[in-house]
């Protein structure tokens, strides 16, 4: 009987493991993974555009901003670390999400039409593996390209710092860049216009009475963002800002 016991309690697997497991390939656990992740990946785009923005106080004030943010390493890095696993995961379940439904359906629709109101079916909603995967791969050579591009040196209170006011000047007025950064940002509206609204509806923070409002604010926090972004290279681009 105890060897029975014994036995019983080695072949068990662990709860919690299992449960994490089984939520993984459920349909409703990738949904709600993929809302966390990209409501904390929203969050990190809306501080980027504050910090780039300050570039419109001067050179000087962006250059303290980006110094400030060197100074708080490790605690910076530990950040970029967790903005890595996000983006992996999100990915990863978006592409999984995205597979799942086109075996459910493995024949597309001949011609998109509206499922009415509750389905809020939109260009968006239809190209978010599209717009994803651009959005990641741009990501990776954006950010790789401000953090080990060229090191120009500048003095700043009688410290000598790294001048990235000027490395994104003299990036945003070469327009092959620029424009297709332009690009990409109008692919960061489309993928938050309904990347915000499904993330809220994931995490089953929307019910009927709210689900129009949420679409509306989860749209007009898309075009801000998508705005924001977009007016400053412009704004460099055209001499607006030096």
């Amino acid at each position: 009987m105890a060897m029975d016991f014994i036995l019983e309690q080695v072949e068990s697997p662990p709860a919690k493991s299992s449960r994490l497991i089984q939520l993984y390939q459920s349909s409703l656990g990738k949904k709600l993974i993929s809302g966390v992740t990209g409501l904390g990946l929203v969050l990190f785009v809306t501080v980027h555009l504050a910090g780039n923005l300050t570039l419109l106080a001067g050179h000087r004030a962006f250059n303290q901003y980006a110094r400030h943010l060197e100074e708080l390493r490790p605690w910076l890095g530990i950040v970029e670390l967790l903005l890595l696993v996000a983006v992996l995961v999100h990915g990863t379940v978006g592409v999984h999400i995205y597979w799942q439904k086109r075996q459910a359906r493995p024949q597309g629709y001949e011609r998109y039409t509206s499922a009415g109101a509750p389905s809020l079916q939109s260009l968006s909603s239809r190209n978010m593996i599209v717009t994803g995967l651009v959005l990641a791969g741009f990501l990776g050579l954006h950010l790789a390209h401000f953090k080990f591009g060229p090191t120009y040196p500048v003095e700043i209170d009688g410290v000598v710092t790294r001048d990235l006011a000027r490395l994104v000047v003299d990036t945003f007025q070469r327009p092959g860049y620029t424009f297709g950064y332009v690009g990409v940002m109008v692919g960061l509206g489309l993928h938050l216009r309904h990347g915000v609204w499904s993330a809220f509806q994931s995490l089953g923070a929307m019910g009927m009475g709210i689900r129009s409002t949420a679409y509306t604010l989860g749209t007009g926090l898309a075009l801000l963002l998508a705005v924001g972004f977009l007016g400053l290279p412009l704004a460099i681009y055209f001499g607006l800002v030096t």
